[in-house]
């Protein structure tokens, strides 16, 4: 008995980055549940459920492999004119995983960590982008967000809310 492994040994330990790589799935999982962003066309895409605060997507290159997009409210930050908050995504739909690669313009990662971070920092730094995600997709899930109140829109018709203009 004494070469008999305890249980907590015989689980098998998930690397930092297998965690990574489980949260990508999860997401692109979330994704294409919600919006099927691989079935939509370039162009912005508005989602209304009549709370006040609709949730913009937009598809910035469709290629054979990968989608890119950007997720966001339609609001603009009053103080730099950007959407804020962003999620930009990458969608590899042969591998069936989805990237959150910055979560704001002009932040990626080179900006936040500087070009030669430790691979320790930059997978944390990863991990928590892509964790605020998939709890974003979960949130926009409950709150009744979906391909069903996705609607094509036209930038020139609809441009972005200021966020110091909200309706009370």
């Amino acid at each position: 008995m004494a070469g008999a492994l305890s249980r907590i040994d015989r689980i098998p330990r998930l690397s930092r980055l297998g965690w990574l790589m489980g949260l990508y799935a999860e997401n692109h999982d979330h994704l294409m549940r919600l919006f099927a962003p691989d079935r939509l066309h370039v162009g912005s895409h508005l989602s209304s459920i009549g709370d006040g605060l609709d949730l913009r997507l937009d598809v910035i290159e469709c290629h054979r492999y990968t989608v890119e997009l950007r997720l966001t409210y339609d609001l603009c930050d009053p103080v730099t004119g950007e959407p804020d908050p962003s999620a930009f995504v990458r969608l590899y739909r042969d591998a069936r995983q989805a990237e959150t690669t910055h979560c704001y313009v002009g932040r990626r990662w080179q900006d936040v960590m500087g070009m030669y971070p430790p691979p320790e920092a930059l997978i944390s730094h990863r991990m928590r982008m892509n964790t605020f995600l998939g709890k974003w997709l979960e949130y926009l899930a409950e709150r009744g967000h979906s391909i069903a109140t996705l609607r094509r829109v036209d930038e020139t018709v609809v441009p972005m809310r200021r966020m110091d203009v909200l309706p009370s």
